[in-house]
């Protein structure tokens, strides 16, 4: 079942950001009230660029908030396992790319953020209450 679910993933990422490319982010720019967003890793093992298709529900001046749900997913989803270990990222926001640096949340920014993320969209409250491991926070903020 997993297998199925991360090929399903897969295409729907690659059909919405077909649109967000073709469209220059005019069509499916939102989702579920939040912004939807570019985000290209460096895979951990092959070393190829990776870009998938997320939502942010939370965004600070520069700093952009990203949610490792993976729809409530036993297991972490790949882009994140690809930040941890290249932080160095790349964020397409309303047509806007720029380099960003990748970090988890800590326990402490997490507590503070939480509330936030699950106003802006329940459905991650869900997916935490479905899931045995603990769903990180990323933060993206710009590089020095």
């Amino acid at each position: 079942m997993a297998r199925v679910k991360d090929v399903l993933f897969r295409l729907g990422t690659s059909l919405h950001h077909a649109v967000l490319r073709v469209t220059g982010g005019r069509l499916a720019g939102r989702a579920g009230g939040m912004p939807v967003v570019l985000l290209s890793t460096t895979g951990r093992r092959s070393g190829t660029r990776r870009t998938t298709v997320l939502t942010s529900p939370v965004q600070d001046e520069d700093r952009v908030v990203l949610v490792a749900s993976y729809g409530g997913d036993d297991r972490h989803p790949a882009w994140f396992l690809n930040l941890r270990e290249h932080p160095e990222v790349e964020l397409t926001m309303a047509g806007r790319s720029r380099s960003m640096r990748a970090r988890v949340a800590s326990d402490e920014e997490k507590a503070a953020l939480w509330p936030r993320v699950v106003a802006r969209y329940g459905g991650y409250e869900r997916y935490q209450e479905r899931t045995g491991r603990d769903i990180p926070l990323v933060i993206l903020e710009p590089r020095p």
